[in-house]
């Protein structure tokens, strides 16, 4: 049980803090704050923390799964007999909206320009949110201090962005369960984004102003991109979105980080003969060619997924989908954790210096592998933006 006791650590505070999570704090702990489905929150100031959880009961066996803010999978089916004590660390990002003042007569804004309903969620506020996925889970106590470690931002469209509601998913909240806690990902992806939606909301200056050297800069769009009939925000494949992506990249390049730049996942069509249809035209062939042209690291997540897709074929490939497979486009928790798996097999192949903390094993596309990732307690039947 949770103690309903809500005492807070000082924001920002840089000695460890401990949170009692199974019963009354002791002396020197802290009680979290509990939310109305289940989670709890932390207060914490934005940075990247060190989360040690102190997993098992005194009372029964356990399994825990635990995820932060919008439901980014942190530790998956952490098994405890009764009386042990399994100690976990991961690495969670935490940021707000705030840009800090900007110069008289500069262009700009001072926050990033977030729609209500975004405004509202869990990963835009001053507060380290936990999911304890019950039941059957077994968690004594959570230490959180500060992590100085290399952060993965993640830059992208619904496919990359931490869903806050089941069914849907993306690979950019299953990636952190993959990776060792001596790297942070920092998701500032967002349904509906394209290259240039990403920059007039202000979400890259967010990122840029993090971004420090020995960081890296995942990019992933495309699937918005491409839509002509968005005036306002289409780029060409072969002219101005090259040029955006080359923006991002020399972004980041100047301030010592190193861009990874991702091709699209492909939709989910299928011709007579059970062979993927292509959707995406010229996107992930002029991604492909910009990396090679820059000298840029790139995942082809697009060549993996058909990969994936027709390894299960037509009538296996939907169940990886959301809404059970009627959106041919976005994933469910499986599909998600597929394609993390592969992108964090693009990340070790791509970038060596990173391959001792990627945890998970080698995936194959062309052998699709099981997964049952615990359900979050927000549902939705709503589309993500820009499907």
């Amino acid at each position: 049980m949770l103690s309903m006791l809500a005492t807070s650590a000082p924001a920002g505070a840089q000695a460890p803090t401990l949170w009692r999570v199974n019963g009354p704090p002791q002396a020197g702990e802290h009680s979290p704050i509990p939310e109305s489905d289940g989670a709890i929150s932390l207060p914490m100031a934005e940075g990247n923390w060190l989360v040690t959880a102190d997993i098992g009961s005194d009372a029964h066996a356990g399994t825990t799964t635990i995820k932060a803010e919008n439901r980014r999978l942190m530790l998956d089916r952490i098994t405890s007999a009764k009386g042990q004590h399994v100690l976990r660390r991961f690495v969670v990002h935490v940021h707000h909206a705030a840009l800090g003042p900007v110069p008289a007569n500069a262009p700009g804004g001072d926050h990033v320009r977030l729609r209500p309903e975004q405004a509202a969620q869990r990963n835009w506020d001053d507060r380290l949110t936990l999911e304890i996925l019950r039941p059957g889970a077994a968690v004594r106590s959570l230490r959180v201090e500060p992590a100085h470690v290399p952060t993965l931002f993640l830059v992208g469209d619904s496919m990359v962005t931490d869903h806050p509601a089941e069914p849907t998913a993306s690979w950019g909240q299953m990636l952190p369960a993959m990776l060792d806690d001596r790297l942070a990902v920092a998701n500032y992806a967002e349904s509906g984004a394209t290259l240039k939606s990403f920059l007039a909301d202000l979400r890259l200056d967010k990122v840029l102003m993090q971004m420090k050297p020995g960081d890296y800069l995942l990019i992933q769009f495309g699937h918005n991109d491409q839509k002509a009939n968005w005036p306002q925000t289409y780029a060409e494949a072969r002219t101005t979105y090259r040029a955006y992506l080359a923006a991002y990249v020399a972004e980041a390049r100047r301030r010592g980080a190193t861009p990874v730049l991702v091709t699209s996942p492909e939709r989910r069509n299928f011709d007579a003969a059970g062979h993927v249809i292509a959707s995406l035209g010229d996107y992930p062939a002029a991604m492909r060619e910009l990396a090679q042209a820059l000298n840029v690291p790139l995942i082809d997540l697009n060549a993996m997924s058909i990969t994936l897709y027709e390894a299960l074929g037509p009538e296996r490939a939907p169940a990886m989908f959301n809404d059970e497979g009627r959106d041919h486009t976005h994933y469910d928790n499986w599909g998600a954790w597929m394609a993390a798996r592969m992108v964090a097999d693009g990340l070790r192949a791509a970038l060596p210096a990173l391959a001792s903390h990627i945890t998970s094993a080698p995936f194959d596309p062309r052998h699709p592998e099981a997964a049952q990732i615990a359900r979050s307690a927000a549902h939705t039947g709503a589309r993500p933006l820009g499907n």
